[in-house]
């Protein structure tokens, strides 16, 4: 390349560094990548800069060269998986006990009186702020607390009993179950 056509690159990039920069941001997530993108393809442009016929399309080439060079990142790119003996545990997500829980949520809800339940709902499932609630059922601040914290111990009760009633109703279980294989 001629000593003329590396001035007139230099001072391209000069000139142009920061909105090329600006693109390449815009084509990998990374800062220092993208940094790194923007200098690989000027080196790869400077070699090619002497070809370019119309310097006012440089930035456009310098793009495609730069979008080029990011996809040869993307397939090169090394996946994380590792050959091994052994297979790993699957996790499979199981949505039952999901629903089980919500239903026992429901139905225990059933013990809690339509004031309590109500602020139990706005504060918790509806995600409403204190003084949300407050202005939504016509009560003060001071009354949605306590009422929510109320509420909320009832249900920590009514949990510990049913709790206990399984725990009764698996023992008897066990214990008949006991006197089967004694018989």
């Amino acid at each position: 390349m001629a000593h003329g056509e590396v001035l007139e690159f230099e001072e391209y990039v000069r000139t142009r560094q920061d909105a090329l920069l600006r693109s390449a941001r815009r084509l990998v997530p990374d800062p220092v990548d993208a940094q790194d993108l923007l200098q690989t393809a000027l080196v790869r442009t400077y070699g090619r800069w002497d070809g370019i016929a119309d310097k006012r399309l440089a930035d456009a080439y310098l793009r495609r060269v730069m979008i080029n060079t990011r996809t040869e990142w993307w397939r090169a790119r090394k996946l994380e998986e590792v050959p091994t003996e052994q297979l790993p545990d699957a996790s499979v997500e199981d949505a039952t006990e999901q629903h089980a829980d919500r239903a026992l949520l429901m139905d225990i809800m059933k013990v809690l009186a339509p004031k309590q339940r109500s602020v139990v709902v706005l504060r918790h499932w509806e995600q409403m702020s204190t003084e949300e609630t407050a202005a939504a059922l016509g009560m003060s601040a001071g009354t949605v607390k306590s009422t929510l914290h109320r509420a909320l111990a009832r249900l920590r009760e009514e949990l510990e009993s049913r709790d206990h009633e399984e725990s009764a109703a698996r023992a008897l279980e066990a214990s008949k179950e006991r006197e089967r294989c004694a018989a």
